[in-house]
């Protein structure tokens, strides 16, 4: 449960960093999915995470999992960082280098999560690729914009 808590948290803040009337004005790419879309994939995405989190603590507890769920624990505060920056302080660019790092957190989450328990390396596989797809849209609107 508390897994679960911790992830809803950090989709709390996204919640709060809306996109507003300044990301309306944006130039965004043709192949920007709707509105509507993100917050239904945001909340399959933060549950499937914390499923994987679980299943990691459940096996192996703090101590032998202490580096994987640290930094699983690490890519929530950078996810919720890049709703600040975006949405909050619009900054697109400082966003991108943001989110870039999100990935590379998430990419070495997902291996260390896999090593302990392939199904909790697998529930984090869509998180990965959408936070890809987030990170090709964050640099196509920061170049549109400037």
């Amino acid at each position: 449960m508390g897994w679960l808590l911790a992830s809803l948290a950090v989709a709390a803040v996204g919640a709060y960093f809306k996109p507003g009337p300044w990301y309306v004005d944006l130039v965004k790419p043709v192949w920007t999915p709707p509105n509507s879309a993100f917050p239904i994939v945001w909340n399959l995405l933060f549950v499937m995470m914390a499923l994987a989190a679980w299943l990691v603590w459940r096996d192996c507890g703090f101590r032998l999992a202490c580096r994987s769920l640290g930094l699983y624990g690490i890519q929530l505060v950078l996810n919720a960082a890049w709703s600040w920056l975006f949405f909050g302080l619009h900054r697109p660019g400082l966003a991108l280098a943001e989110i870039l790092a999100l990935w590379l957190t998430i990419l070495v989450v997902t291996v260390l999560f896999w090593r302990r328990r392939a199904a909790a390396g697998l529930l984090m596989v869509p998180y990965l690729v959408w936070v890809g797809f987030a990170a090709f849209l964050n640099h196509a609107i920061w170049r549109l914009n400037t």
